[in-house]
């Protein structure tokens, strides 16, 4: 087989996306949150979402968003409540304990991403950010429908 000279971009970016997530696991462990436990708090804070719009967000399906909601709940952290616009439909709503935690798992998050951008030279991180930004966005920014791809666990 002949050596490729083409850079294994599938192996660089799911082994450092692993390796980021399981650093960013243990350190919202330290305080008794998951990710996807962060992910809701934060992106709940801001304005009124519905579970279905918080799951999107964090890329979840729907089981795994409700037993997210459960435990944020069961934590005093989130309630699910009716929303102030649409009778209809049900919010979650972030708790006072839940906004703090919220701001501390932002600065572990915070810190974790600088950590890693740390491990660079300064003119490095730009370059990576801005690529990576480029390459969400725009070519990598859809998913293209294959047999036997499952979604990245967030």
């Amino acid at each position: 087989m002949a050596a490729t000279l083409t850079p294994d971009l599938s192996y660089l970016l799911d082994h450092t996306g692993h390796v980021l997530r399981t650093r960013m696991a243990a350190a919202l462990a330290e305080i008794g949150l998951t990710a996807r436990m962060h992910c809701v708090l934060v992106h709940a804070l801001g304005e009124e979402r519905t579970q279905i719009q918080l799951a999107e967000i964090g890329g979840m399906d729907k089981t795994t968003m409700v037993v997210t909601v459960d435990a944020l709940e069961k934590a005093g952290l989130a309630e699910r409540r009716p929303s102030s616009t649409d009778r209809r439909a049900r919010i979650i709503a972030v708790t006072p304990a839940g906004a703090e935690m919220a701001a501390r798992s932002q600065e572990i998050a915070d810190s974790v991403h600088a950590a890693v951008l740390d491990a660079l030279p300064e003119e490095e991180r730009s370059v990576l950010v801005g690529a990576l930004t480029r390459l969400a966005q725009g070519l990598l920014a859809t998913p293209v429908e294959a047999q036997g791809v499952r979604r990245a666990r967030q």
